[in-house]
């Protein structure tokens, strides 16, 4: 038995997140059926992480099980011939029995795209988020900060019908930038909440609107209490970016 790490990227425009869901399409069936098509088998695939509906992926990792003996090259070529175009296998390789894609996972980093222009770019839309409203970087960086190292984050998650439990994530990059109109929040930690990067960056846009001061944002994580922190941003602009293992990444 083979255990196989695969590293796929994905335009989400069209999809409802990577988990399998009854009444809409998602990544991972997609993925699953060209795995099929390819293997002549259904393996029990392992994604390393749910991604919300509509939300990019620049590096997402699956791990799988299979007897199967087609070399990873050759797995590779045959996955992206299946795929759509929205779709494609960067990397395939074999990994220690033990590896899972999700609890092998030591840390993943987001990056958030905001379009920072009064014209609307065509080319963006569904791949960054349109704020027409002057973004000034040292604000929000101020902000930012506040956000690095271990805290509960419950004012950042959407609660939803799961059980609470540990809410506390430690957060090791958190800073914006700006290269021409385009602004990027980029966020990297050892786990992420609910839609936690979302209203992270909600938050950070009423700081930038002066509903909000940079020095709030502690008052906000210590409230531990969503209603204190900002909106959820949309999901056009979030990229899951890289993916953290040790030893194999």
């Amino acid at each position: 038995m083979r255990n196989l790490l695969l590293t796929i990227c994905y335009d989400g425009s069209g999809y409802h997140g990577w988990q399998i869901q009854q009444n809409a399409v998602s990544v991972q069936q997609v993925f699953q059926e060209a795995l099929v098509r390819v293997l002549h088998e259904k393996p029990d695939i392992k994604g390393c992480s749910r991604t919300d509906s509509f939300v990019h992926a620049r590096e997402y990792c699956v791990s799988l099980k299979t007897e199967h003996t087609i070399p990873c090259a050759r797995l590779l070529g045959a996955l992206n011939h299946f795929l759509p175009e929205d779709i494609a296998v960067l990397d395939c390789r074999e990994v220690s029995p033990d590896f899972h894609a999700r609890y092998s996972c030591i840390g993943k980093e987001y990056v958030y795209q905001i379009w920072n222009n009064p014209v609307r770019n065509p080319f963006l839309n569904h791949r960054a988020l349109h704020y027409w409203y002057a973004l000034d970087l040292d604000k929000l960086n101020k902000a930012a900060a506040h956000f690095l190292g271990a805290h509960d984050f419950s004012s950042f998650c959407t609660m939803d019908a799961r059980e609470r439990g540990n809410f506390v994530r430690t957060i090791t990059k958190a800073e914006c930038a700006r290269e021409g109109d385009m602004v990027t929040f980029t966020v990297a930690a050892d786990g992420f909440l609910y839609n936690m990067v979302r209203i992270m960056v909600g938050t950070l846009l009423r700081v930038a609107q002066g509903k909000l001061q940079p020095e709030d944002i502690p008052r906000i994580i210590e409230a531990k209490d969503r209603k204190a922190a900002g909106p959820t941003a949309p999901p056009c602009g979030l990229y899951l970016n890289h993916v953290y293992y040790e030893d194999v990444k």
